[in-house]
């Protein structure tokens, strides 16, 4: 025995004249906790479904024990909490559904799902979303359209996780012209066909395409990874989770040493599972980027990325896309100077905020140097050590997804901490 806790106390018995005389003519209070007893006759949580008190039909909207028929009823109910209870309950007893239940029973329980997934409170229809996400039992017409909802809440995890949608119903879905958080929560799932990976590259959405490339189950033809890897030139968070796809071809490889930033050829470099030929192929490219970086001449300085970026903001050569070049080929002193001169700020703060692994600081700083939101993913991706699903992206085109006030307040609280 636990000593200092109470054990609950179970309700009394009562009489079926003693709980229907309750049920009739109770307090508020007696019928709310008759409607929660497990004991109770059917007839009677059938006659409660219909009780005047809004708290007395949502504890008979919870309770298992509840007659499918009352069911129904309360899948109409005028309160959204008695309807969100009961999609809870229903949608729960489907997951754990054992096989052996009665036809009949059945019918009462797929009704009053389809009723719930139709209904007007986005509240109502989530909670059957998310219990019913991962069931295989579900019904398939409710699942159905749950996947097709107007709200995100309730279609991405559907779209995410269940096994109920078939490759046709997913291309069928990303030809309705789906886009943002739902194709990148078809990009998640597990096991993602040719053919709709297709269909989500062929939408040219940046986000879902960096969700479907960190994907390693998501199956991608050749010809489509060769197209991703030269648009990862231009859209960088594409370059990190293409680096790291499983069985890369060698071709693919090796066009990658060709693009991708320094720290993420020396991850190219480290792959095992690349051939000998590839293996030098890549060596190679690490060995020219060297070479191009070191002084062309015996006794020529060594390269100052300070000296330089000083050079070129001093001639009004200093812009974003020389920076975005710098960012890709790994040259942070260079960066955080050339930054922190466009910005006007000490380039101790630069730094501090590259190190900080905050996207919205990250891109905030992008936002003070006068660089595109294009440059601040690459930074986010490329020097503040921020996963691609983490980054902030761009909104309408190339539109920051801060307002400029946020920017600053972020700033401020970088430029308040010390090292």
């Amino acid at each position: 025995m636990v000593f200092g806790l109470k054990r609950k106390k179970a309700p009394a018995a009562l009489s079926y004249e003693e709980s229907k005389a309750l049920a009739e003519g109770g307090s508020d209070k007696d019928r709310a906790d008759l409607a929660s007893r497990e004991d109770l006759r059917p007839e009677l949580l059938y006659y409660l479904s219909q009780d005047p008190s809004s708290e007395v039909r949502r504890r008979i909207a919870a309770n298992e024990k509840t007659p499918g028929q009352a069911d129904l009823i309360l899948a109409r109910d005028n309160d959204e909490k008695v309807r969100a209870e009961l999609a809870g309950k229903i949608a729960e007893l489907t997951r754990q559904e054992n096989r052996g239940t009665q036809e009949k029973a059945q019918r009462f329980v797929v009704e009053a799902l389809e009723l719930l997934a139709r209904d007007q409170a986005t509240q109502v229809r989530q909670i059957l979303a998310e219990t019913l996400k991962s069931v295989a039992n579900a019904p398939p017409q409710v699942i159905q359209r749950l996947a097709r909802d107007a709200e995100d809440v309730v279609a991405c995890p559907v779209l995410e996780f269940s096994p109920l949608l078939s490759d046709e119903d997913l291309l069928e879905i990303i030809a309705s012209s789906v886009s943002g958080d739902r194709l990148c929560a078809i990009s998640r799932r597990a096991q993602v066909g040719e053919a709709v990976s297709d269909a989500i590259v062929k939408r040219d959405d940046r986000r879902a395409i960096a969700e479907l490339l960190g994907n390693d189950s998501a199956q991608i033809r050749e010809e489509t990874l060769d197209t991703l890897i030269d648009g990862s030139v231009e859209e960088p968070s594409w370059q990190q989770p293409l680096v790291e796809r499983p069985a890369l071809s060698p071709k693919a490889v090796r066009k990658l040493a060709s693009l991708v930033a320094e720290s993420l050829l020396e991850k190219l470099r480290q792959r095992n599972d690349i051939d000998k030929q590839t293996a030098e192929a890549v060596a190679k490219e690490v060995h020219r980027r060297v070479a191009e970086s070191a002084p062309e001449q015996p006794g020529e300085p060594a390269y100052d990325g300070a000296e330089d970026a000083a050079r070129l903001f001093k001639a009004g050569k200093l812009n974003g896309e020389v920076l975005g070049d710098a960012v890709l080929a790994g040259k942070r002193e260079f960066v955080c100077h050339g930054l922190a001169l466009l910005a006007e700020i000490d380039a101790g703060l630069v730094d501090r905020i590259l190190k900080g692994r905050s996207a919205k600081g990250v891109t905030a700083l992008a936002w003070k140097a006068g660089c595109s939101m294009r440059m601040a993913l690459q930074l986010q991706t490329n020097m503040g050590g921020i996963p691609p699903n983490k980054a902030l992206h761009a909104r309408n085109g190339d539109d920051f997804p801060l307002s400029p006030e946020e920017m600053k307040w972020q700033l401020d609280f970088f430029a308040s901490l010390t090292d």
